[in-house]
């Protein structure tokens, strides 16, 4: 490999900041801070969303089909005149 021109791989540290949730895993993700976890200081990065705080991930995604039926009111309403 050439020498100066690749991104530095390296462990970070990930925060999902909705839940606290930690995991460390290698990334070339550019950090201005540091922070301990487990004995070791990695670089961290702050994460908005994770997949202990996805709703897909979760089990708390709400599907449109599902929410009181209001895709068959409103097919039972316009249905019909769409097809004229």
């Amino acid at each position: 490999m050439k020498e100066g021109i690749h991104p530095e791989y390296r462990e970070v540290l990930f925060v999902d900041l909705s839940n606290g949730f930690k995991f460390v895993t290698r990334s070339c993700v550019s950090a201005k801070e540091t922070a301990e976890h487990e004995g070791k200081t990695y670089p961290l990065f702050k994460l908005d969303t994770s997949s202990e705080s996805h709703p897909f991930y979760t089990g708390t995604q709400k599907s449109v089909d599902n929410m009181g039926g209001r895709v068959e009111k409103f097919r039972n309403r316009f249905g019909k005149s769409a097809a004229k």
